[in-house]
């Protein structure tokens, strides 16, 4: 299996280090090594996640962050990788309403 992320979810990844940057100097290198060793584990975990709203819901390790993802065609595609503090309409919203 290979992992593909889509720009949906890459700049979400972008959009987390600037701020997590913003509150200490290196938290933003820190937050995108975290995500991306997270979405790295899918190549052996993939499929085991909660579905939520139609995706795979991998929750971060370090972070409050959820990695949603899908399984096609024997890849992993990451969707969006969204803060878990927002409310879960935004959520929804997010995922479905854009990718329906």
């Amino acid at each position: 299996m290979k992992i593909e992320i889509l720009t949906s979810a890459y700049e979400d990844l972008k959009k987390g280090r600037i701020f997590y940057e913003a509150q200490t100097e290196n938290l933003g290198d820190y937050f995108f090594d975290s995500l991306f060793s997270d979405i790295d584990s899918l190549i052996l975990y993939a499929g085991i996640h909660q579905e939520i709203f139609g995706y795979y819901r991998l929750l971060a390790h370090r972070f409050p962050y959820a990695i949603y993802y899908k399984i096609e065609n024997d890849n992993i595609v990451v969707w969006r990788v969204l803060d878990c503090r927002q409310k879960p309409e935004e959520t929804k919203k997010q995922l479905v309403d854009k990718f329906s």
